[in-house]
């Protein structure tokens, strides 16, 4: 078998941005045929892919788009959080980003579908997959286009907030980063989801009748189903205003409402959204010393 090169491990790595020990093992099992090699390897990294396609994706960068009117914020996740650094990683979500802005997909599936370079976004994300080893995945985005002006705020590329409002920029720009930090659930009180508002009565009846109970227990006079029932109200109305973006004390100056920093700016917020990496998204927990046996376990073959 002839001897592999470096040269030809680096020209097998830029036709496949293929790692470079995996172009060197496929030059190996191909006794140093370079198109044997590169069928082998592409064999291998759609395999590899494959296996990946099942790992969960809770890690992650939101990456955003912004041109005159139209903005855009998109959510990609990948396994780790070494990975949401790579290069590469990034620069798909940029692309991802702006090409929501111009085409204006439907959905993630709409998304997959449409052509970067003469390949679909899904090919262009599984060839991806089998370069860096990792299960990658389009979560979500959001684009706002033609109904005013739009502001993006990024934090650390795990936070992504998108604006769209009439009025001042900087007020805008400074709500987006409020936003960011505060993370409202929805612009106004009579927006936040009928669901979460039950969630929180339910809590704050579940701690009047253990008060209740405590008090019986400790003889001490229990309160009336009416006083009962306007502290459950009043605990409800104080998740409202603490959860809606207008109600909200301002993080710059606590004095001031959302509400009000707006009035004096006469500034309007038409709507906004707000992505954090990974919520709501279920991580895996593994057992590190079950892990490093298994690995010790198939490198024995057993």
């Amino acid at each position: 078998m002839p001897a592999i090169t470096a040269s030809m491990v680096a020209e097998l790595r830029a036709k496949t941005d293929a790692p470079m020990m995996e172009c060197k093992k496929a030059l190996t099992e191909a006794d140093g045929d370079a198109v044997k090699a590169e069928e082998i390897l592409r064999v291998k990294l759609g395999t590899k892919a494959s296996k990946a396609a099942s790992r969960v994706t809770a890690e992650g960068i939101v990456s955003s788009f912004v041109d005159g009117t139209t903005g855009v914020v998109i959510e990609l996740n990948c396994e780790t959080d070494f990975v949401a650094k790579n290069v590469d990683f990034l620069a798909f979500g940029k692309t991802l980003a702006e090409l929501v802005a111009k085409q204006n997909p439907a959905d993630v599936a709409a998304l997959s579908a449409l052509e970067i370079g003469g390949q679909t976004v899904d090919k262009v994300r599984t060839d991806l997959v089998g370069k860096i080893g990792e299960n990658l995945s389009i979560r979500r985005f959001k684009r706002y286009a033609g109904g005013g002006k739009v502001a993006v705020y990024l934090h650390d590329t795990r936070i992504g907030v998108l604006v769209e409002y009439e009025g001042d920029d900087t007020v805008a720009k400074d709500i987006a980063m409020h936003i960011a930090a505060m993370k409202p659930v929805s612009l106004s009180s009579d927006q936040v989801p009928a669901e979460l508002i039950a969630a929180e009565r339910s809590v704050a009846a579940a701690k009047a009748a253990e008060d209740a109970e405590k008090a019986k227990a400790d003889g001490k006079p229990v309160q009336s189903d009416e006083i009962v029932a306007k502290r459950i109200e009043g605990s409800v109305q104080k998740y409202l205003k603490e959860v809606s973006l207008l109600n909200q004390a301002f993080v710059k100056n606590d004095k001031q409402t959302i509400e009000q920093v707006l009035k004096a700016s006469n500034s309007t917020i038409k709507g906004f959204t707000l992505f954090v990496v990974g919520q709501g998204i279920e991580k895996k927990q593994d057992d590190f010393a079950a892990e490093v046996a298994a690995q010790v376990a198939a490198a024995k073959g057993q």
